[in-house]
């Protein structure tokens, strides 16, 4: 089974940057599929972004298109998310998830979870 750490998150300026990282333990990286999500106080957690098994298919929720990048490197055992022109409206603690074989943009197909990394943007 994978396990999931999330680093790179912290306070920034709207309008900033940041990169949060994940790392995963365990054997066959490759047949996860992996996705960002994000909840803020008081709200549901949501889909960000995600990525199939080796990288040729992302999907995007619209509020991040053309400002987030999701990659993953599977060599390092590695999923990133670039996060460019932040906004306010982005503050919320992300988590990277992993599920078998399929990509997907929903937080219940998702079977593991990182515990999450803190994002503040600030106006």
């Amino acid at each position: 089974q994978v396990q999931l750490v999330e680093s790179g998150g912290g306070l920034v300026q709207a309008g900033g940057s940041l990169r949060l990282s994940c790392a995963a333990s365990g054997p066959t990286f490759t047949i996860y599929a992996l996705g960002w999500f994000r909840q803020a106080p008081g709200k549901e957690r949501e889909f960000v972004a995600s990525i199939s098994r080796n990288g040729g298919i992302t999907y995007y929720t619209d509020s991040v298109k053309g400002r987030f990048t999701i990659s993953r490197d599977n060599a390092k055992n590695m999923m990133y998310l670039q996060m460019n022109i932040l906004k306010p409206e982005d503050t919320a603690v992300y988590y990277c998830a992993a599920r078998k074989m399929v990509v997907t943009t929903a937080p219940r197909d998702y079977n593991y979870w990182g515990q999450g990394t803190q994002v503040t943007v600030s106006s």
